[in-house]
């Protein structure tokens, strides 16, 4: 298998989700960050396929709201904890019962919500996440809801502009998108107490939106702190972030 396959799903509430898979053996779930994709965070920079040469079948979902998924606009399609149910479901719905687990920023944060409520991953990689930003999501959903509230008017140099030119390049459903950011909440502090599986914490070397992620693996109880160069933005993009997590998925 040399270029990604896309599977479509449906969930328990009616949408029907996607996700990408990439090559054979032990399966390794990435998750991707807010207004991202699967494609590209882990596709198109090459860190799926360096991954699934250390012999992993990588599976990637589009979270709900997001490329190739489903966008509902009713809010009753997000209920608080949507992102990591939507991942439990995946994880029955292809038959896994071991499995390392991973994501970057919001991929991350879903990742730790599903760990603290009970799931157990071999491995676990938390990427572009710190402590701070873990512990006051709400302020970064508040930033976010003000960017897709200002979406039309931001002009260049606003804190929001960036957030904005990104939102655009993605086609990104404000509606939907909207709905996602409310049903997050502030990370549960009990939930990093669950990580006692091998932990890598990466990320960029001027990344600090979202506070320290040294910190982060500081407090965790089996976690190992990579730095990779870049900002948020661009550190899920260069070659040493995929190969940080090939490395640390490939190690005994």
């Amino acid at each position: 298998m040399t270029q990604p396959q896309v599977h479509r799903w449906t969930a328990s509430d009616g949408i029907e989700l996607a996700f990408h898979e990439l090559g054979q053996g032990r399966t390794v779930i990435l998750l991707h960050g807010l207004f991202s994709d699967a494609n590209m965070n882990w596709i198109r920079f090459g860190h799926a396929a360096r991954i699934a040469a250390e012999g992993f079948r990588v599976i990637m979902p589009d979270l709900r709201a997001h490329g190739l998924s489903g966008k509902p606009h009713e809010p009753e399609h997000y209920p608080r904890g949507i992102l990591a149910r939507d991942v439990r479901e995946l994880v029955a719905h292809v038959g896994l019962t071991e499995f390392d687990l991973g994501g970057f920023s919001l991929g991350a944060r879903t990742t730790v919500e599903a760990v603290g409520e009970g799931m157990r991953p071999r491995r676990a990689i938390l990427g572009g996440a710190g402590l701070e930003g873990l512990r006051n999501w709400k302020r970064r959903k508040t930033f976010f809801l003000e960017a897709i509230a200002m979406f039309d008017r931001v002009q260049r140099g606003d804190p929001h502009w960036l957030s904005i030119q990104f939102m655009k390049s993605q086609k990104v459903d404000r509606v939907a998108a909207a709905h996602l950011l409310e049903s997050f909440e502030d990370t549960f502090m009990s939930w990093l107490e669950a990580f006692t599986m091998p932990t890598l914490v990466v990320c960029g070397s001027e990344d600090d939106d979202n506070g320290s992620a040294e910190e982060l693996a500081n407090v965790l109880p089996n976690a190992l702190f990579e730095e990779v160069p870049g900002t948020h933005m661009s550190s899920v993009t260069k070659p040493e972030f995929g190969e940080a997590i090939a490395s640390f998925l490939a190690a005994q």
